[in-house]
């Protein structure tokens, strides 16, 4: 489990497509030395395992499946990608409960400077409409937001000077594709009502 806190902004160093699935190499700050081999890290929204590790770098491994459900087969060398570490029994709840699995891929349809913070509007696929809700939270790309309006499928955030400067938002352009999760607690909501109705 994670916050959507963001805690490093990692470095593809190499995209490996000569196995069974796809291993990436990614650069990062953290001490490697408290990194457990198996530890799970959010990658952009993505919950993956450290299979290989060294001083500044670590390597996980892909498979087809969550290439094609989530951006991650656009990565190659170079590609900035957020991080959070897991969760541990104590820590802060600083954002939201986020998984780390990835409902879907977002398209950022605007971009407008709003004071010293960015104001962005995001689509989302037409069946996830329903789980996105005004004050809600939501996790783009890892990071844990807070919606503040929606038109159907389509819903608005504001990125304040600190998000945008620290993460990969503030590198997006429009048209930008974005893994989102959508609130953990709107999916139960969801399938409590499904089941009520039946």
């Amino acid at each position: 489990m994670f916050t959507g806190i963001i805690t490093d902004m990692g470095e593809v160093l190499s995209v490996d497509k000569s196995r069974g699935d796809v291993r990436y190499k990614i650069k990062t700050s953290y001490d490697m030395q408290g990194v457990e081999m198996g530890a799970s890290i959010c990658h952009s929204g993505c919950c993956l395992t450290v299979v290989e590790k060294g001083d500044d770098w670590f390597s996980v491994d892909v498979s087809q499946e969550s290439l094609d459900k989530t951006t991650l087969n656009e990565w190659e060398e170079g590609a900035r990608i957020n991080l959070e570490r897991s969760l541990k029994m104590g820590d802060e709840l600083g954002g939201h409960i986020v998984s780390g699995h990835v409902d879907g891929v977002a398209k950022i349809v605007s971009i407008t400077p709003e004071g010293d913070s960015h104001r962005l509007k995001i689509e989302v696929p037409e069946e996830f409409s329903a789980f996105i809700a005004p004050k809600g939270s939501v996790a783009l790309d890892g990071i844990s937001l807070t919606v503040n309006e929606v038109e159907g499928n389509v819903f608005g955030i504001n990125i304040i000077p600190h998000t945008w400067d620290v993460t990969t938002l503030g590198k997006k352009q429009v048209g930008s594709l974005l893994n989102f999760e959508i609130d953990p607690l709107a999916r139960y909501v969801a399938r409590m009502l499904e089941v009520a109705n039946d």
